[in-house]
């Protein structure tokens, strides 16, 4: 299994607001210390919005390790809630350290982690789809212990006959 290599950085298209905006000149010292307050005004929000996400993500991955433990290794991903520029896969699926197994249609095999912050979209996109079959996992569960409950429960009926019998004639 290969490991995700670093792409290059991606450029950034602005939406065209932000174009016409970034278009406009700056026209006095007054105007560019206000542009740069601004921007600083924007980092310390941004800085602060990456430190919470960064801690939700932390709880969100032990919280997933802790309840997808006795119910399943792995969870399928449905291929339609992958990225197209992830190219030909064929099967993925996210286990419950945070990682997403991707097997690719010439073979590779490639190990994503969700928690880390280039991957945060993929993460919000496999975690969309891998919620809702939480249900049918525990559904599933419940099932095997109810089957077995019933099991135990008839042979054990049957084994206290027995030795009710085995008592009688014993003493």
């Amino acid at each position: 299994m290969s490991q995700e290599t670093s792409a290059p950085q991606e450029i950034v298209q602005l939406p065209a607001d932000e174009e016409s905006k970034r278009g406009k000149q700056v026209t006095s010292p007054q105007e560019l210390l206000d542009s740069l307050k601004s921007l600083q005004d924007d980092i310390g929000q941004i800085c602060e919005l990456a430190s919470e996400e960064k801690g939700l993500v932390t709880v969100f991955f032990e919280s997933l390790l802790k309840l997808m433990q006795p119910l399943a290794t792995t969870i399928p991903v449905s291929l339609t809630a992958l990225p197209k520029e992830m190219g030909n896969v064929v099967q993925a699926s996210v286990d419950p350290t945070g990682r997403l197994i991707v097997l690719y249609q010439d073979g590779r095999a490639e190990l994503k982690n969700l928690s880390e912050e280039k991957n945060r979209d993929l993460m919000v996109s496999v975690i969309k789809d891998v919620i809702p079959q939480f249900k049918q996992l525990t559904n599933t569960h419940r099932q095997k212990i109810e089957g077995r409950i019933k099991f135990l429960s008839a042979v054990t009926k049957e084994l206290q006959k027995i030795v009710k019998m085995l008592s009688a004639v014993t003493t």
